[in-house]
Protein backbone atom coordinates (compact mmCIF):
# COMPACT_ATOMS: atom_id res chain seq x y z
CA UNK A 1 0.00 0.00 0.00
CA UNK A 2 1.00 3.61 -0.48
CA UNK A 3 1.80 5.78 2.53
CA UNK A 4 -1.02 8.20 3.43
CA UNK A 5 1.35 11.18 3.19
CA UNK A 6 1.16 10.76 -0.60
CA UNK A 7 -2.63 11.21 -0.65
CA UNK A 8 -2.54 14.39 -2.75
CA UNK A 9 -0.32 12.83 -5.42
CA UNK A 10 -2.34 9.61 -5.59
CA UNK A 11 -5.59 11.61 -5.78
CA UNK A 12 -4.23 13.80 -8.57
CA UNK A 13 -2.98 10.78 -10.52
CA UNK A 14 -6.29 8.93 -10.45
CA UNK A 15 -8.39 12.05 -11.01
CA UNK A 16 -6.32 12.92 -14.09
CA UNK A 17 -6.37 9.30 -15.29
CA UNK A 18 -10.13 8.82 -15.07
CA UNK A 19 -11.13 12.30 -16.23
CA UNK A 20 -8.77 12.27 -19.21
CA UNK A 21 -9.97 8.77 -20.12
CA UNK A 22 -13.63 9.73 -20.01
CA UNK A 23 -13.14 13.02 -21.87
CA UNK A 24 -10.91 11.54 -24.57
CA UNK A 25 -13.41 8.70 -25.15
CA UNK A 26 -16.30 11.13 -25.58
CA UNK A 27 -14.32 13.38 -27.92
CA UNK A 28 -13.05 10.36 -29.90
CA UNK A 29 -16.62 9.09 -30.34
CA UNK A 30 -17.84 12.54 -31.40
CA UNK A 31 -15.09 12.77 -34.02
CA UNK A 32 -15.65 9.19 -35.16
CA UNK A 33 -15.71 8.77 -38.94
CA UNK A 34 -16.08 4.98 -39.04
CA UNK A 35 -17.31 2.21 -36.80
CA UNK A 36 -14.22 0.03 -36.91
CA UNK A 37 -13.60 -1.11 -33.31
CA UNK A 38 -9.82 -1.27 -33.70
CA UNK A 39 -9.71 2.27 -35.11
CA UNK A 40 -11.89 3.49 -32.26
CA UNK A 41 -9.67 1.88 -29.63
CA UNK A 42 -6.46 3.01 -31.32
CA UNK A 43 -7.67 6.59 -31.68
CA UNK A 44 -8.94 6.64 -28.11
CA UNK A 45 -5.68 5.30 -26.66
CA UNK A 46 -3.71 7.93 -28.57
CA UNK A 47 -6.06 10.71 -27.42
CA UNK A 48 -5.99 9.38 -23.85
CA UNK A 49 -2.19 9.35 -23.78
CA UNK A 50 -1.97 12.96 -24.93
CA UNK A 51 -4.78 14.17 -22.66
CA UNK A 52 -3.34 12.40 -19.60
CA UNK A 53 0.06 14.02 -20.15
CA UNK A 54 -1.70 17.39 -19.97
CA UNK A 55 -4.24 16.48 -17.28
CA UNK A 56 -1.76 15.23 -14.66
CA UNK A 57 0.27 18.43 -14.25
CA UNK A 58 -2.91 20.50 -14.62
CA UNK A 59 -4.50 18.56 -11.76
CA UNK A 60 -1.51 19.24 -9.52
CA UNK A 61 -1.67 22.95 -10.35
CA UNK A 62 -5.43 23.44 -10.25
CA UNK A 63 -6.41 21.34 -7.20
CA UNK A 64 -5.05 23.78 -4.57
CA UNK A 65 -6.85 26.69 -6.25
CA UNK A 66 -10.12 24.75 -6.40
CA UNK A 67 -9.82 23.78 -2.72
CA UNK A 68 -9.30 27.45 -1.76
CA UNK A 69 -12.24 28.52 -3.93
CA UNK A 70 -14.54 25.92 -2.36
CA UNK A 71 -13.48 26.90 1.16
CA UNK A 72 -14.09 30.55 0.29
CA UNK A 73 -17.58 29.86 -1.06
CA UNK A 74 -18.75 27.60 1.75
CA UNK A 75 -20.12 29.07 4.94
CA UNK A 76 -18.74 27.58 8.15
CA UNK A 77 -21.19 25.42 10.09
CA UNK A 78 -23.15 27.48 12.57
CA UNK A 79 -23.68 26.06 16.01
CA UNK A 80 -27.29 25.21 16.86
CA UNK A 81 -26.72 25.81 20.59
Amino acid sequence: MINAKHQRSVFAFFMALFMSGAMSLVISLINLQSFNLMQILSGWMHAWTVSFMLALPATFLITPMVVRLVLYLLKPNESIN
